[in-house]
């Protein structure tokens, strides 16, 4: 993987010279199912000791997932019910808008975070990541509800309850060739991100979707994990930590 990534190596320093330490997550989104590609995100992750996070879609996944992720660092959070888009004609597409009745959807979402915690156990996490990172904002203030602690869509962090946990930095170029976006981007936005939050304790989200991560992708990866994860001035963590009452606010 070529390309500079002195300057995010830079902000880090920064933040080891300040005596702190970023903290750095992975949400990984659409997962279902083994397939080679999971299985190279998974052990992207185990090689080099970063927790991953899987946003999986509840209605289609089943048990064959479950057993893959048995014993490793990964945790699960609920990506909608189906991903299937509901937008009327001429709107992005969304899948928990307001197209629908909100009953209809809230029962999706509580029929799907039982499927998550029947297959997974602990590791399902109560945090709702909507496809699309978009959801009708009337139906946030009902979630809390339903179970969940935490919302995570892309973008910086809105107040209110159930808490923020956002990614802030996606790897793919979805307007362009649907690949990896270009490192200096990449790096920029990392840098961003880092001296936005730093002293306020904030986190950096990162995401990804191993389904269409094309050998850049991979490599830019595989060079971010080798560049942070020895580095003083941030760590890799896990979803649940970010949502523990040790944490402190997350914004």
């Amino acid at each position: 993987m070529t390309g500079d990534f002195s300057p995010l190596v830079a902000a880090l320093d920064r933040w080891a010279g300040a005596g702190r330490q970023a903290r750095f997550w992975l949400r990984d989104d659409d997962a279902v199912a083994p397939t080679p590609a999971l299985d190279r995100l998974l052990a992207l992750g185990a090689g080099h000791g970063v927790p991953l996070t899987l946003a999986v879609i509840p209605q289609p996944t089943g048990q064959a997932l479950a057993d893959r992720l048995e014993g490793l660092d990964v945790e699960v959070a609920l990506h909608g019910w189906s991903h299937a888009d509901h937008a009327a004609q001429g709107r992005k597409s969304c899948e928990l808008g307001p197209e629908r009745p909100a009953p209809v959807v809230l029962a999706e979402l509580a029929t799907g975070l039982a499927q998550l915690r029947r297959l997974h156990g602990a590791r399902a996490v109560p945090v709702l990541v909507p496809p699309w990172n978009r959801i009708d904002p009337a139906l946030i203030q009902q979630l809390a509800a339903l179970g969940f602690r935490g919302l995570s869509v892309f973008g910086p962090e809105a107040e209110g309850a159930p808490v923020r946990i956002n990614a802030h930095v996606d790897l793919i170029d979805w307007r362009g060739h649907r690949g990896a976006r270009d490192t200096a981007a990449l790096v920029a936005d990392l840098v961003a991100r880092l001296d936005a939050v730093q002293g306020s304790g904030a986190h950096v989200g990162f995401m990804t979707h191993h389904l269409v991560h094309d050998a850049a992708a991979w490599g830019f990866m595989d060079r971010l994990f080798a560049l942070t994860v020895p580095h003083a001035g941030c760590r890799w963590t896990g979803l649940s930590s970010l949502l523990a009452p040790d944490q402190g606010r997350i914004n």
